[in-house]
């Protein structure tokens, strides 16, 4: 029979009719079914077909003379075919055979026959019974598919590209055999998601503008690895890129070797300038890949604590959507680099969620995922609120000023004013102790106690007018609250504990259950928090391509981002702005050794908040204010967290 139009999705049973002998016992052939809006699980899980194939690339990364091929591991109903044929969730990943997928780290089970017998986490549980194909795709250079590992650039961006092409006619695929393989049970609309680095592969394949893809579900990912390794020119790691390629790459060293020397020549370790090799792997605007020519829906999915792919990556990639008009939605989280399906309390939620969104692009159900507020934002451990969009949209800029008496306000400071520090490589537990006590390696400046509650949507932004007596000089700024508060502990545990106790989404096999262990949110009560952090190396004030030393004794302005935020500071605490050298807890630079100068009366940090406080009326303290002393700001989990 024909495929079945999304416009005619019905609550029905197709019948096949057995031969005449049987004619008083209809075999019942399952086909798409709604209800309540959702498609409903009437495919057997069990039943289904398991198969692999390794699509066609138009890359050769090990650069062997061959095209590199794509491993593409597939779980679909039965019933899919010609006669009935089935959209694609698809996520794509270098961790399927080192760190594994998810918060438990499973990895691909293969069978005897070479196919996978568990597919890691519960899209295939839930999504094959509801009339989903699901692949789960190994990234070029990674587990049994061919190349090197590319870092965001091409071989990442065109591997996965070519799946999609190869589910729309557009590109070849071969069995184990050497036969040809077509995707003749497809109905050629996809989706891809997936958390880091698959998350990051998903924004790179819709920055292509590939036809075919038409919805993605990025979570904590990459928009720009050079945002993602750099903050306008201060460096995280050095030799980072080769050195994630040789962990994602299981084969042996010497395979992809010269990959990995190529990347430690050309990624700038030396300037931390954005260059070629950073334009290659921009999906905002790069080479490869540009906003611009996104085709599919996006839901984003990011989190404000995230210090691993730092949050401005979703919050720039978001602006560019809503630029374009690309129809979207979003959730911010409070936690670390934490998948929402890991958010206490909101997993049911999540699947729900998920499982109405692909069945609006995917299989074309008219239901209400895209009437509802466009954000979902936590606020605090426990609550969560939504809004039409994100950042807040009634946030206003509060133009917060340092005075030389060491507090922060809306009025700028006397001419002449400065405050001078030393740029040295200082822990930001170090940066922000002793707030109202002169330190070297900082100055600090408050408000005074808050007369109601303010809370900071988006993200702020330092302008400050320095000199120097180097050539140049790493700047941190940072805004804390000053104040006791139970807040999520991002810090430990990425800001979760597992627990013993399961449950399940979607249906299982001996081989692979679709249960999994529930979490709950670590908390912690501190007498301060760091709200937002940005950087700067002052000689890429003007340009990030193009640095420019700032002449020793002479004043210039540098005005930079930091990472975006969603946080209410609470009636009765205060707002700090800190503002220091190298930030050692990010960083692996040293201190340059320059003495700065700012000049106060032409600085400040502008704040998005929302209504709260009066704009008018931030109060400053009559007496001098002194902030905790050094206490327990445990350092954040450094290593590189793949689930």
């Amino acid at each position: 029979m024909p495929p079945l139009r999304p416009a005619f999705l019905a609550v029905a049973l197709t019948l096949a009719l057995a031969t005449p002998a049987q004619a008083d016992t209809p075999t019942i052939t399952p086909t798409i079914t709604l209800q309540n809006g959702r498609t409903q699980p009437v495919f057997s899980y069990a039943d289904a077909v398991r198969e692999h194939v390794y699509v066609e690339s138009s890359v050769d990364s090990d650069s062997d003379g061959r095209l590199d091929r794509v491993r593409v591991d597939i779980i679909r109903p039965k019933e899919s075919g010609p006669g009935l044929k089935v959209p694609v969730i698809m996520d794509e990943s270098p961790y399927y055979d080192n760190s594994g997928r998810g918060n438990e780290g499973e990895r691909k089970i293969y069978d005897a026959s070479g196919n996978v017998a568990k597919f890691p986490l519960f899209y295939d549980n839930y999504f094959v019974p509801r009339g989903y194909a699901v692949l789960n795709v190994d990234m070029l250079g990674t587990t049994r598919s061919d190349g090197c590992p590319d870092i965001g650039g091409e071989a990442d961006v065109l591997g996965g590209k070519a799946v999609i092409d190869w589910l729309n006619g557009r590109a070849k695929a071969f069995r184990a055999d050497g036969s040809p393989a077509v995707a003749d049970w497809t109905t050629g609309k996809a989706g891809m998601i997936g958390k880091s680095y698959d998350g990051t592969l998903a924004n790179a394949v819709a920055a292509t503008g590939v036809e075919g893809l038409e919805t993605i579900v990025p979570i904590s990912a990459i928009s720009s690895w050079y945002r993602y390794q750099r903050s306008n020119g201060v460096i995280y790691n050095h030799d980072y890129a080769s050195w994630l390629a040789n962990y994602v790459d299981t084969d042996p060293e010497a395979k992809c070797q010269a990959v990995r020397d190529r990347m430690d020549a050309e990624d700038g370790d030396d300037t931390g300038d954005y260059n070629a090799f950073w334009n290659e792997r921009d999906y905002l605007a790069g080479r490869l890949g540009d906003v611009s020519k996104v085709r599919a829906s996006v839901f984003v999915v990011h989190t404000v604590n995230d210090l691993n792919v730092k949050p401005d990556n979703f919050s720039t990639w978001w602006q560019g959507l809503a630029r374009r008009g690309v129809p979207r939605k979003i959730w911010v989280g409070q936690y670390q680099h934490v998948d929402p399906f890991d958010f206490e309390g909101r997993r049911d939620l999540w699947v729900d969620t998920l499982h109405r969104w692909f069945d609006r692009w995917l299989q074309g159900v008219r239901n209400d995922v895209m009437a509802e507020p466009r954000a979902d934002v936590q606020l605090g451990p426990a609550q969560w609120i939504t809004q039409r969009d994100w950042p807040a949209p009634s946030a206003a800029r509060l133009p917060l000023r340092p005075a030389g008496d060491g507090t922060l306000g809306l009025v700028p400071a006397a001419k002449g004013a400065t405050a001078t520090f030393t740029d040295v490589a200082l822990q930001e537990s170090d940066m922000i102790a002793d707030v109202g006590t002169s330190k070297p390696g900082r100055v600090a400046f408050t408000t005074g106690a808050l007369p109601l509650d303010l809370r900071l949507s988006g993200t702020p932004t330092a302008e400050l007018r320095v000199k120097l007596d180097k050539p140049t000089s790493n700047l941190t700024a940072m805004l804390v609250d000053l104040g006791d508060a139970t807040r999520v502990d991002w810090r430990r545990g990425q800001g979760i504990t597992t627990l013993a106790e399961e449950d399940c989404h979607g249906e299982s096999t001996a081989a692979d259950d679709a249960c999994y262990k529930k979490v709950a949110t670590n908390v912690a009560t501190r007498p301060a928090e760091i709200v937002a952090r940005g950087w700067i190396d002052v000689r890429n004030r003007d340009s990030l391509s193009s640095p420019a030393p700032l002449p020793p004794g002479t004043y210039g302005t540098v005005r930079w981002q930091t990472l975006p935020q969603d946080y209410t500071f609470r009636k009765g605490h205060r707002l700090a702005l800190v503002v220091a050298g190298t930030d050692a807890t990010y960083s692996d630079e040293e201190g340059t050794g320059a003495t700065v100068t700012v000049d106060l009366a032409r600085s400040s940090v502008s704040v998005p908040t929302t209504v709260g406080t009066p704009l008018t009326d931030v109060p400053k303290d009559a007496t001098t204010f002194r902030g905790p002393r050094r206490f327990d700001l445990p350092q954040p989990e450094q290593e590189f967290t793949f689930f």
